[in-house]
């Protein structure tokens, strides 16, 4: 009785996990997507073929597609297949989707007894609900200059600030010593002139008083003290 049960569990019960893929694939009306479906070694030289999902059994089938020779593609329609054996995977592509796609569909191996399988589920939304397209930062600065021509300021990368930094300081550094040197060198010519206009005044001042003091002398006084006296020797 057990053993019964057992050949009845292999004829109707696909093999655990001979077919690996994803459960459902999604894509927008116009896209194309695609899927790989693996299979295992003892797989290989079996056909393989893609369908929609239709009724039980025998007539589960519809629109099926099978793969040609190893590494051959084939195209039905909008959809087509290759198996490749060194991968041991089979490859559909279904172009420009349409809101009719969506369904179920099954990725199968064909052998004796019942085929193995793995049922797929597309997901089709319609082209309207397409998010927009968000420009990367390259596509934006190209674009950037086109879309703002009133402003034509120049940027400066961050790497270009960067080396100029260094500079930048030190000129600033120079700047600020060259100008300490020329206010100390403005200070001290001030003093300078400041010291000769105070002896000008100082020897006007002597002179003056001088003058004052031989007119107040009498003529013989003044005349010598005007003029040098010699002595002979």
């Amino acid at each position: 009785m057990r053993l019964l049960v057992l050949l009845w569990g292999c004829l109707l019960l696909p093999g655990y996990e001979a077919l690996e893929g994803p459960k459902e694939i999604s894509g927008f009306e116009g896209d194309t997507v695609s899927l790989q479906c693996t299979y295992r070694e003892e797989l290989r030289d079996h056909r393989k073929y893609w369908c929609r999902k239709g009724g039980f059994l025998l007539s589960r089938c519809s629109g099926t597609i099978y793969a040609g020779e190893e590494g051959q593609e084939t195209t039905k329609g909008r959809v087509s297949i290759r198996d490749s054996h060194q991968e041991l995977s089979l490859i559909v592509t279904l172009w420009n989707l349409t809101l009719q796609d969506a369904g179920k569909y099954w990725c199968g191996v064909d052998k004796r007894g019942l085929d193995e399988s793995l049922l797929i589920s597309l997901f089709v939304f319609p082209g309207s609900s397409r998010p927009p397209m968000q420009l990367d930062s390259t596509s934006a600065e190209d674009t950037s200059p086109a879309l703002s021509s009133g402003s034509s300021k120049p940027r400066v990368s961050i790497p270009m600030v960067r080396i100029l930094a260094p500079v930048l300081v030190l000129l600033s550094l120079l700047s600020a010593a060259g100008l300490i040197a020329f206010s100390s060198h403005l200070l001290l010519w001030r003093k300078e002139a400041q010291r000769a206009t105070e002896t000008q005044r100082n020897e006007k001042v002597c002179l003056s008083h001088l003058n004052h003091r031989t007119s107040e002398l009498d003529p013989d006084e003044a005349s010598e003290i005007s003029s040098p006296t010699f002595i002979s020797v």
